[in-house]
């Protein structure tokens, strides 16, 4: 099959692919536009890898361009963030970083001309009148008074506002369209802002500053985008972008594409209330492993490849429509299934000892890296009389549907040896403390000599050579599918989100994982090193566990 037939198809792709047959265009030029206010969430994810994902597949071009227009709640963090995270998902933009400030100069000679031609006027409404003068979606609009300034008058008020001598609020630039348009984004909208703000590229030359959707269509021309890619909700603005094109001096006149954004199951995807759970320390900052952005995922253990193949997997469509949680579980469990390691980690140990093994004697055991993947190598594994199990998995009575540990009945530990257990101690509140059990020395790698084998399988590690590591269970922020719908979406956060357990022992192997590095430990999950703590300390974040335990719950 070749590269073209490989490729994904959708109605954007059909669209460039007959612009690119027809002559419209010669080549394909995209460009990913966010705005500099917060960390990116798992939907800008989708859009990165559309736009960065159609200029890799018609071998074109794909502009990083940061629309910082708002310099109130802009930040370079921001900028730097959302550069890390294009590159760690794969993509690599074209030239230098593009700021739509880069145009201020000449977006400001695009107003200029506008009110030049009749069609932008300075208004002294104020936001109240503003909203009495723009009508409703059931009635039209009506005229400001200050619609029908002359040019002249209306290009010295405009040199005033760039000049810093009206207040902030005082009065705006607004296009002149009609306020009788059914459509609200064509009731003479606002193009230009007085705002004193320290800008994080321009510094304090300017204290206009343009709107979004006067900066947006103008930058895209600039760049010689050919196809501009957004969301379903800017479907009314692209009206405002064609007549913004029509009516200025520019070559280039792009076009705008419209397909519906990621919804997903248990998370919020507006940033301002992403922002208020960070600011209100309902998590521990944008990253926070349970947080929808792209450094969460990261910090999670999610992997590029996965939320690349979780985008593919979703498409690209016009219908509004919510993913299940499930499916982007699924792609990361995919993942590290056929490339995480294993190892042992011990959540709630118990002492297991082994009354009859040599005292004193410790054991190298060479075990697999992984079960089917013979490249990913073996690793050394310590193994003495005395061990660390799970609480979970010793019974001292148990129904035949219980395959773990039990008086007088066999387990394999392992990559180890069978062991029998024979009796157990308990603290004055009756929990298990230690298990003693005997081993048969005959079945290290087989079963024993009489034919019979155990029916379970439990994971282990070497009481003294053990280490202490700190163990980040993260579940899903909230308890009902879709928290955006609740009067309050901060009444249903999930209280269990983060169980953070600080006793638990691993194997150590462990201690030379590398931040971010993911493991498969035996029975428990998928976790990944932390990123953010020091080397000194081990912590582990769950990533995923091994199945869906939520189907089963809302099933």
């Amino acid at each position: 099959m070749s590269e073209v037939e490989n490729r994904p198809t959708n109605f954007i792709r059909q669209i460039i692919d007959a612009d690119l047959e027809s002559g419209k265009h010669t080549s394909v030029q995209t460009r990913f536009p966010p705005e500099p206010n917060g960390f990116l969430h798992i939907g800008h994810a989708k859009a990165i890898c559309l736009n960065f994902g159609i200029a890799e597949d018609y071998k074109g071009l794909c502009n990083l361009r940061f629309d910082d227009t708002n310099p109130e709640k802009e930040d370079i963090d921001y900028v730097i963030s959302i550069q890390e995270d294009v590159k760690w998902l794969g993509f690599e933009w074209a030239g230098d970083v593009h700021y739509s400030s880069d145009y201020f100069d000449r977006l400001h000679g695009f107003a200029v001309e506008l009110i030049e031609k009749g069609l932008a006027y300075v208004c002294f409404l104020n936001s109240e009148e503003s909203r009495e003068y723009r009508g409703t979606l059931k009635a039209p609009g009506k005229n400001s008074p200050y619609r029908d300034t002359s040019i002249e008058d209306n290009l010295s008020l405009f040199e005033k506002m760039k000049k810093g001598e009206f207040k902030e609020g005082e009065c705006s630039l607004r296009a002149k369209i009609d306020m009788s348009s059914s459509f609200m984004c064509m009731r003479d909208p606002i193009i230009y802002r007085v705002r004193f703000a320290h800008h994080h590229q321009t510094l304090d030359k300017w204290c206009i500053y343009p709107m979004y959707d006067f900066t947006h269509c103008l930058s895209d021309a600039i760049e010689g985008i050919t196809h501009s890619l957004c969301t379903l909700e800017f479907q009314d603005n692209r009206r405002l972008y064609d007549w913004v094109l029509e009516n200025v001096s520019i070559d280039i006149t792009p076009h705008q594409y419209e397909s519906s954004r990621l919804n997903l199951e248990y998370t919020v995807m507006s940033k301002r209330k992403l922002n208020s759970l960070v600011e209100e320390k309902l998590v521990n900052g944008w990253d926070d492993p349970r947080m929808p952005t792209i450094a969460a995922f990261r910090r999670r253990g999610y992997t590029p490849a996965s939320l690349r193949e979780f985008c593919k997997r979703i498409g690209v469509t016009k219908m509004d429509n919510t993913i299940e949680m499930g499916v982007l579980e699924a792609c990361i469990r995919e993942d590290l299934n056929d490339n995480a390691p294993r190892a042992m980690a011990v959540l709630d140990p118990i002492k297991l000892v082994i009354e009859n093994y040599p005292e004193g004697q410790v054991e190298e055991l060479t075990v697999k890296n992984h079960p089917s993947d013979e490249s990913q190598g073996t690793r050394i594994v310590p193994f003495s009389k005395e061990l660390y199990i799970e609480a979970e998995d010793f019974r001292e009575e148990a129904n035949k549907k219980y395959k773990r540990l039990v008086i007088d009945k066999a387990v394999r530990l392992r990559g180890a040896y069978v062991v029998t257990a024979v009796r157990c101690d308990k603290d004055d509140e009756g929990n298990v403390t230690t298990v003693y059990c005997t081993y048969n020395e005959d079945t290290l790698g087989k079963n024993p000599e009489d034919g019979t084998k155990p029916k379970g399988v439990i994971h282990w590690v070497a009481a003294e050579q053990s280490l202490d590591a700190e163990i980040r269970l993260y579940d899903r922020l909230f308890t009902v599918a879709n928290p955006a719908a609740e009067d309050d979406f901060k009444s249903v956060i999930n209280p269990e989100s983060l169980i953070t357990i600080n006793h638990a022992k691993v194997e150590p192997s462990l201690k030379n994982a590398k931040p971010e590095q993911a493991f498969q430990f035996e029975r428990q999950g998928y976790f990944c090193r932390d990123n953010k703590e020091s080397l000194d300390r081990l912590v582990f974040n769950r990533t995923v566990g091994l199945r869906d335990t939520w189907a089963k719950i809302s099933g």
